[in-house]
């Protein structure tokens, strides 16, 4: 994937990612590059070397190279590695890689968080779009870093991070119950794995994040049929369900009446 950055002049300027399964042994350098470049391991092992230091590397490790510095890099034999990479220069990334504790003196990163991954897909994926892909990749450049760098501060603050997560489900979920969302799009709006988003659920709500957007649709369904006059049908489609006869369905497993009934029970209290 390769970005026309020539163009451009930013603090940022993405210049090309994408991902390797690598053969046994196989090598590249030494050689330099004229930009920074982040590899990522996904899985296996090999060799990073940079003048007289060799790194031993494997999943969960990330390397940086910096530009105009020599060096090279090898899979395992036995176990070689599979990675992502993304390159990119800019005039403050070298800022935001020190955020994230990078330097040409502090070359390695560990990433334990599945949303760097996700990213890093979703970087690599947008090689498919044709409309503001540019855009689209530089956001994704800029969401990766801000990620490492969270995840550089994560040994203090893992728990405030995940409460965090959750919040901006649950604010994701308010703003667009009515629309007819999925638990996959709340994930990929955090750039989280889904089951990791599931996970922070139950530790933090002890419920999972479909139970809660039900629920919480389920609930301004009530709040609809109390205080308008509008059709089953319409309150259906209000709380982002387009097929009435799926929400009567749940309403009932949830509220043991059905919508109809719900509504009529509501009314004979208020007469009494």
């Amino acid at each position: 994937m390769q970005y026309d950055y020539e163009a451009y002049s930013t603090d940022l300027i993405f210049y090309h990612s994408g991902a390797e399964v690598c053969k046994p042994s196989h090598s590249y350098g030494p050689a330099i590059r004229d930009h920074y470049l982040i590899h990522f391991i996904i899985n296996g092992k090999g060799i990073y070397k940079v003048g007289d230091k060799i790194y031993e590397l494997s999943k969960g490790n990330a390397f940086l190279i910096c530009p105009n510095v020599i060096t090279y890099y090898k899979a395992d034999k036995e176990k070689p590695w599979s990675y992502m990479w993304v390159g990119f220069n800019g005039q403050k990334a070298k800022d935001y890689l020190q955020k994230a504790n990078l330097d040409n003196k502090n070359l390695i990163f560990n990433f334990k968080n599945d949303s760097i991954q996700e990213i890093l897909k979703q970087l690599n994926n947008c090689n498919q779009l044709s409309v503001c892909k540019d855009f689209n990749l530089l956001g994704y450049l800029y969401l990766l870093l801000g990620k490492m760098i969270e995840e550089s501060l994560n040994i203090d603050n893992e728990k405030e991070i995940k409460n965090n997560y959750v919040e901006e489900a649950i604010i994701y979920i308010k703003a667009n119950y009515s629309r007819n969302i999925t638990i996959i799009d709340i994930a990929k709006y955090l750039s989280l794995n889904r089951s990791y988003l599931y996970i922070l659920f139950q530790q933090q709500l002890r419920t999972s994040p479909q139970q809660y957007l039900i629920e919480y649709r389920i609930n301004k369904a009530c709040e609809l049929m109390e205080s308008t006059r509008l059709t089953i049908s319409q309150i259906s489609r209000s709380v982002g369900y387009n097929d009435p006869l799926m929400f009567s369905k749940i309403f009932k497993k949830y509220k043991g009446l059905s919508p109809k009934y719900y509504r009529n029970s509501i009314q004979i209290s208020e007469k009494k």
